[in-house]
Formats: C-alpha cells, structure tokens, sequence
C-alpha cells in the first residue's frame, strides 16, 4: 500500500462520525435511554409517574447544558403491565441500536422478562420500579437498583404489626404472579422469624380488580391486619369492598401500588391505610433533593403535583445523570456501569446512595406511612415516638 493510499485511508476514518465509534444511543450531542413500561391499563399511574420523574430530571440537566455536552432524551413504550408485551417492546429498542439503556421498568413480571435480555445484550438496566429479590443478584453487573427489596418492606410490615403493634393475626391479598409471590415470600419468612405464620391468603389475577373471592375467604379467618401485595386499582376495590362489609383490619400495602393513585382511589375510605414507601415524603422540602425535585416539577411538568412514584423516578434519574458524568466525556456501556459502583457514598441531596462489590441497590431505607381521611400521607411513627 502506498503512503498516499494510507494518508487517503486514514483521512476517511478520521471523517467517520462519533457515533460510528460510539456504543448504541450516544452520538456527538446526546444519549438516549429507552423506557418500557405501563401507560395505559390498571398500573398506568405507575408508568406515566416513573416517566415524568426521569423526564424532569433529565430536562433540569439539559437546561445546564446536559453532561459533558450532550443533552439526555427519554424514548418510551407501552407494555400494560404485561411481560410478553414488555419483552417485544425491549427486544425492538436493542435491536434498534438506538438506545444507550433501559430506564425505569416497571414491575417484577416485566422486568422478569426482559432483565435476561438487557444482561445478554450488556445493556444497563436502571432503576427498576421493582424490590424483586433476583434484580439484586450482583451476578447481573448491568442491573442497577435504586430502591429497596421487597424483603425489606415486608420485614418492616411485619415488625411495625407484631413487635409494635403485638397483633398475632395476619392474612395476605397477592397478586397471583411473581411480583405477589415475592410479598408472600418476604412476609413468610419475617412471620417465620416470630415463630407465626399467615392466618389467611388471598389471590387475584395481574390486570384485574377481580378481588372479591379473595376479600371473602380472607374475611372468614378474622384477621387483625391484611397485608397487600398489589397495584393501586385492585387493592382500592378490595379496601372499598372490605369497608362495606364492615370488615376493617390494618391495611398494610407495599411501595409499588402507588401510594397517591391508591388515595385517590380510595377517597374517605383510605383513612388508617399504610404503605410502605422506599424515598422519603414527596412533601418534605426539608430534604434538599426533594425540594430540588419540587423545582424541577413545577419547571418541566407544571400541573403535575408530587408523588411518591415520580420522585423515585427523579432519584433514578439523578442516578443515571451521575453515573453518566463519572464515565467521562466519552461514555460508553461498561464505564457508566463501573461508575456506579464506583458510588460508594454518593449525596444526592439529603439522600445518599450506597454501591460497592456485590451490592447494586443504591438505597436500603423503608418508610411506613399512614393515609387520613383527607388523603394525606404521614410518618408512623415507631416505639417511644
């Protein structure tokens, strides 16, 4: 080869664009992350509040100037809660080529079915709105969680019911899949430590409010407290059906229902109702992050009030946004997922999220919160409070 065909040769591969060099959904001026998640159906307030989280977020960072330059987008589809759904919807971003992650999944069946193929790919996998216990498998090194497990929460139900509160009657409302089933297990084994187990159990089916069988069986065996594993329509048909049979045991339901969505369905009928929560209240300026999170949605989302769900999805989005700047000016793949566990004590703001080798859940606190009649939400308050 001649050295003018070299210098020919080498000026074209100087001319390529960025992105050819770049992985998948970086290009000279943006990344892109891909949602699949549920925006239309029972669990759509689930979706649309995760989404309006990570959208604010990266609208805050694009108003600065992006990261190193480029700005953040958000591409989204519809799966409606549904797992196949989800997997073909995921399965046609990757193939796409058109994405740098995926962002903000929403639940345990769906991510059940698309986690394997975002890990296949080495595709990052942010933020799932899930405690799934198998999402925090460190052997998955592109699974990145925020939140607490489901274990977790279930722990804390039941330690606020039996060690605080000295009931010794626990039933369960599940949806009958492996989100419900892994609510069973973590209320199984936190009853198993205290020597107790369920009274009763109760089924219903995902993308349904078909609960009233389930509401009749559970009410046979007298419960003191039932504890839900569900999202926010089922379970506000169940509480609703239960207070007009004058059945009215504690009602105890985890982080995924959507604690605003479950008020709003539930209207007068939610007072005394706990939920689990695993970021703190929405409504607490007091937390620098959340008051930055209040900024943010009355600038980028104005008419949209704060919820529990879309600040987990602003938190989730801070975290990618700071993963993103540590992987450097050239971010691939494999340096945004290193840079997460590179964040051994990252302050967002109040919050402080906590990686390291083997552990890729960023935050372990859970909260338990009461609703009022007014659909309000506050702390329980513990022992000697």
């Amino acid at each position: 080869m001649s050295l003018r065909q070299i210098a020919v040769r080498t000026a074209l591969a100087l001319a390529v664009p960025f992105a050819a060099f770049a992985d998948p959904g970086v290009s000279a001026d943006k990344v892109t992350f891909g949602q699949v998640a549920a925006f239309e159906g029972p669990a759509a307030a689930l979706g649309t509040g995760v989404r309006t989280g990570i959208e604010i977020a990266f609208a805050e960072a694009n108003a600065a100037g992006g990261v190193h330059g480029r700005t953040l987008e958000l591409v989204t589809a519809d799966d409606g809660y549904e797992p196949n759904a989800s997997a073909a919807a995921v399965s046609a971003m990757l193939n796409s080529g058109s994405i740098f992650g995926l962002i903000g999944p929403v639940g345990t069946p769906t991510s059940a079915a698309t986690q394997p193929l975002a890990t296949t790919a080495g595709v990052p996998f942010v933020g799932p709105f899930t405690g799934a216990g198998f999402l925090r498998n460190p052997e998955f090194g592109n699974v990145v969680n925020l939140r607490a497990s489901y274990g977790a929460e279930t722990e804390a139900w039941i330690a606020h019911l039996v060690d605080q509160e000295k009931l010794t009657k626990i039933a369960i409302l599940y949806q009958d899949d492996s989100f419900g089933r892994a609510g069973l297990d973590g209320v199984n084994a936190a009853l198993s430590k205290r020597g107790m187990t369920l009274i009763a159990e109760g089924t219903f089916t995902r993308n349904t409010v078909a609960v009233k069988s389930a509401l009749l069986e559970i009410r046979k065996a007298e419960p003191e407290a039932v504890v839900m594993v569900g999202p926010y329509k089922p379970m506000a048909e169940f509480i609703k059906l239960s207070r007009k049979l004058k059945f009215n045991p504690t009602f105890v339901n985890i982080s995924f229902v959507g604690s605003k969505a479950l008020a709003g369905e539930l209207g007068p009928d939610g007072d005394g109702v706990i939920v689990s929560q695993v970021v703190p209240s929405p409504w607490d300026a007091g937390v620098p992050v959340v008051a930055r999170y209040q900024a943010a949605l009355a600038a980028h989302a104005p008419g949209q009030e704060p919820d529990f769900v879309s600040l987990e999805g602003y938190l989730t989005g801070l975290m990618a946004i700071a993963a993103l700047d540590a992987a450097g000016a050239e971010p691939t793949r494999a340096g945004f997922l290193a840079a997460v566990q590179g964040m051994t004590a990252h302050d967002l703001g109040g919050v402080t999220l906590s990686f390291g080798p083997g552990d890729n859940q960023g935050l372990d606190a859970v909260f338990l919160t009461r609703i009022d009649a007014s659909g309000a939400f506050a702390p329980v308050k513990g022992p000697g409070a």
